[in-house]
Order: structure tokens, then C-alpha cells, then sequence
């Protein structure tokens, strides 16, 4: 009986001890798990390395010389039936745009047939002229032949009646007057004439006019390359907003279609505020990445910086005034054209073994620049000194250290 409580105390004390063990063991297993619980919002790590202060603005590829293809200007109505597509290549005395002809060619027609009438009507006139002109020649000698003869009759009153010399004298007069009469017809049907041939010049000078436009105007509805390049079409109002020109599309005379830009001086145009263009320098290296080209990078350099500030219709109102800035690419590409956009990186400055962090680990908190540090169970407020910013990195001067895991979003914000 005493054998067996001993036995039974035994089991109750390594039951005991077992317990103890289990129980510390959770204890510690806890502690472990509390002391590595996973941040509730996602960290970065805080680096130490070379900060590149840069500066980054919008640019757009430009030509500094072109060549601008339009449309006739001394054209009427101009509806396009064939127009190069956009990036095409093309050499000198390619077609590039092509306008229906139909009205051009019923007008040239017309125009034509003017001309001809005014041709024979100017025919007509002076033919006219020359048989006015002989029968007021014929009417002044026979008014001339009645005058001598009157005069003759008129000498002979101082052997003839006085009746007879009274009407010889009436007769002279009368052959007189219907000389007068004659000659002023003469001058008169003759500057008639005149005026009537030359404004039948007038008119066949202006059918001739048109004829000579319509023909210069037939012979431009085909639109060729005046050198070689690539096609840029340009855009024009299409009702929903700005579009290139496309097939059936119409022109008004003068219109410009599209560009023939010249390769060699393609450039890179951006614009910067006056304290991006003070950090800036003649043949500063850059770096460019366009949005039409984003398996490559570029790099080239600044080849020209604006000295005088110009408005910048494109930044919205209120219009800003900026500074034009011009840059040279390294390489080339057929991709490269102009209006197509990206993105001007520029170094200004290198700073070795610096302390960087991205700018959205860093917030606002009662007037001073935080960050949030993970301390194992929970993060830590840390007031930062900002020694430069760049983009969307920071250089800090004070506040955190390398190795450090940073809040990537505000902990402390109610979602």
C-alpha cells in the first residue's frame, strides 16, 4: 500500500514538471513570435550610397529646320484622296498629297473657253474698228470735196445774181458744218473703238490670268517631296478635336499637311523655371527617355539655354513665363521624330556616401519632417533633417541610419 502511493506521488510530480516545461516553453515561443512580428504596412530599408541630385523636366523632340508641304493656295475646293501615312520615307518628287482634280479641271475648262471668246471678240472689235474707220475716212473726203465745191460756187457771186451768190455762201456753210460734223464722228468712233478693244484685252488678259491658275493649281494637286525624309502629318480641327489629315478629308488653300523635318537638326526642346535653368550649364550631359521609344535610353548634352524668359502657352492659365532649353542626342533612331515626348533627366550634382531614402517614407507631423522606424514590435516617430531632395529621393542629414526599415505609408493613419 505505501509502494503504491509512492508510485502515484511520483506520476503526479513528473506530471507537474512536464507541465511546467509545456508552459515555459509557450512563454518563450510567444516572446520569439512577439519580438519578430511583421510590420502593418510595407517598409524599406534606409541606404548608404552616391546621391545623384538631379533635375527632371517634360521634353519634346523639334526640327530646327523643315520643309512644310500645303495645299494649293490659289485652289477652290480641296478634298484629299491620298495622303502618305505618318513616319513614312520618302524621296525627292514622291507623291505625298493628292487632291481631287474633278473641279479644278471643269473650272480650267471654263476658264479656257473664256479665253477664247475674249480672244475673238477682241478680233471682232478691231475688225469693226477698221471698217468704222474707212466709212468715217470715206465721209470726211466727200464733206472736204463738198466744201471746195461750195467755196468754188461761192467764188463766182460777183458774176452771178446776188440771190445766187447769197445761196452759194449758205451752201459753203452747210458743206462746213456736215464737215465738222464729220471729222468730230471720226475722232469719236475712233476712241470708241479703242476703248472697246482694250477692254476685250482686259478680259482675255484675265481669262488668260485664270487659265494660267487653273493649270498651276492642276499641276499642284499633286503634292510631291521637295527633298527627302520622313512624313509628319500635322493636325487640323476635325469637329471632335484635333486629327491628322486622312483621305477625304478637306483642305482650305494653304493648308499645311504635313512636314518633311530635316534629320540633322532634330533636337530636344524643354522648358525649365528660373531656378531649374540657374543649375544648368552649356554642354551638361543629359539623359533622355521618350514615351515612343521605351526599350532605349538616350543621352546627349544641352546645347543651347534661353536668355530671356518667353510665355509658355501650354502650361494653362495663368500663362507662365520660362525658359527654352535645346538639347543634342548622341545617337539616333528611325523612331525619332518630332513630337514625340519623354522624360529630361540632368545631373547637377553628386553627393558619395549619403544617407537616401524615397521621398513617400517621409511625412508631415505638427510642422516637422518624420519617419517611421521599425523597431521590431512597433514603429518609432523619428523627426529627419532633409539635406537635399531630388526627384523622388531624399538625402537625409540626421534622424535615421543605414540598414534601417522605414514606413512606406503612415502608420499611424486610420484607414
Amino acid at each position: 500500500m505505501i509502494q503504491r502511493f509512492r508510485q502515484l506521488s511520483m506520476r503526479r510530480k513528473a506530471m507537474a514538471v512536464v507541465i511546467l516545461v509545456l508552459a515555459g516553453s509557450g512563454v518563450v515561443l510567444g516572446a520569439v513570435r512577439l519580438g519578430k512580428r511583421t510590420p502593418t504596412v510595407p517598409t524599406i530599408a534606409v541606404k548608404r550610397g552616391e546621391f545623384l541630385d538631379s533635375l527632371q523636366f517634360r521634353g519634346e523632340v523639334k526640327a530646327l529646320k523643315s520643309v512644310t508641304i500645303s495645299a494649293p493656295s490659289e485652289a477652290g475646293d480641296l478634298q484629299i484622296i491620298k495622303v502618305s501615312a505618318e513616319g513614312t520615307a520618302v524621296k525627292p518628287g514622291d507623291v505625298v498629297v493628292e487632291f481631287d482634280k474633278t473641279k479644278t479641271e471643269q473650272d480650267l475648262a471654263q476658264y479656257r473657253s473664256s479665253l477664247k471668246s475674249a480672244e475673238a471678240t477682241i478680233d471682232q472689235s478691231r475688225a469693226q474698228a477698221r471698217l468704222a474707220e474707212e466709212e468715217d475716212k470715206t465721209t470726211v473726203l466727200k464733206a472736204r470735196y463738198a466744201v471746195e465745191s461750195a467755196k468754188l460756187e461761192a467764188s463766182k457771186q460777183e458774176i452771178v445774181s446776188k440771190i445766187e451768190g447769197e445761196e452759194a455762201k449758205l451752201k459753203l456753210a452747210d458743206a462746213e458744218q456736215s464737215l465738222r460734223e464729220a471729222e468730230t464722228k471720226e475722232k469719236s468712233d475712233k476712241a470708241l473703238n479703242q476703248a472697246t478693244i482694250e477692254s476685250s484685252v482686259q478680259l482675255s488678259a484675265k481669262a488668260k490670268f485664270d487659265v494660267q491658275r487653273a493649270e498651276r493649281s492642276l499641276a499642284q494637286m499633286s503634292v510631291r517631296a521637295p527633298s527627302a525624309g520622313t512624313i509628319s502629318l500635322l493636325q487640323h480641327w476635325g469637329g471632335s478635336g484635333p486629327v491628322t489629315y486622312r483621305p477625304g478629308d478637306r483642305a482650305w488653300p494653304g493648308a499645311a499637311i504635313a512636314e518633311l523635318p530635316d534629320a540633322n537638326t532634330l533636337r530636344i526642346s524643354a522648358r525649365v523655371d528660373e531656378t531649374e535653368r540657374g543649375r544648368l550649364a552649356f554642354k551638361q550631359p543629359v539623359t533622355v527617355q521618350l514615351n515612343a521609344i521605351p526599350d532605349r535610353q538616350f543621352t546627349g548634352h544641352i546645347e543651347q539655354i534661353g536668355a530671356i524668359a518667353s510665355m509658355d502657352f501650354s502650361s494653362g492659365w495663368p500663362i507662365t513665363r520660362n525658359f527654352i532649353l535645346e538639347i543634342v542626342l548622341d545617337q539616333t533612331d528611325p523612331r525619332f521624330k518630332p513630337g514625340i515626348s519623354g522624360e529630361v533627366t540632368v545631373i547637377v550634382d553628386r553627393v558619395p556616401d549619403a544617407i537616401t531614402i524615397p521621398a513617400q517614407s517621409m511625412f508631415q507631423k505638427s510642422g516637422q519632417n518624420v519617419a517611421y522606424v521599425w523597431r521590431g514590435t512597433e514603429f518609432e516617430e523619428r523627426a529627419i533633417e532633409v539635406a537635399r531632395k531630388s526627384g523622388d529621393k531624399i538625402m537625409v542629414a540626421k534622424g535615421v541610419s543605414a540598414g534601417e526599415q522605414l514606413a512606406l505609408r503612415d502608420p499611424t493613419a486610420k484607414e
